[in-house]
């Protein structure tokens, strides 16, 4: 470009290349959403720390509760599990013991 160049040839030259980018994003092909896409199953068993976040405790916490018994756990292997229930039970506990009257 020259010295010459004025404000309003490089306005039209921006919106020339706006239009371009415009027009070449149009051309770019975007991926087809996955025709059938499969619904993954409700989950029943969890990983410690998942049981953890939806009592929103601590992952140490949450071992405590096992330990003492107060949330029952399945053994796979080697793997840990707290079935979604026990979590469910624990809570309606917690619930019913923090809104019986006290003795």
């Amino acid at each position: 470009m020259s010295a010459t160049t004025t404000a309003a040839e490089l306005a039209q030259l921006v919106a020339q290349l706006a239009q371009f980018a415009q027009a070449l994003s149009d051309q770019v092909e975007r991926p087809a959403p996955k025709p059938n896409a499969r619904e993954l199953p409700k989950r029943v068993l969890l990983t410690v720390e998942e049981a953890a976040q939806m009592l929103n405790i601590g992952r140490t916490s949450m071992f405590k509760l096992i330990r003492d018994r107060q949330v029952e756990t399945v053994q796979i292997g080697t793997l840990r599990r707290v079935a979604v229930s026990a979590v469910e039970d624990y809570a309606a506990r917690l619930v019913a013991e923090s809104s019986a009257p006290a003795a």
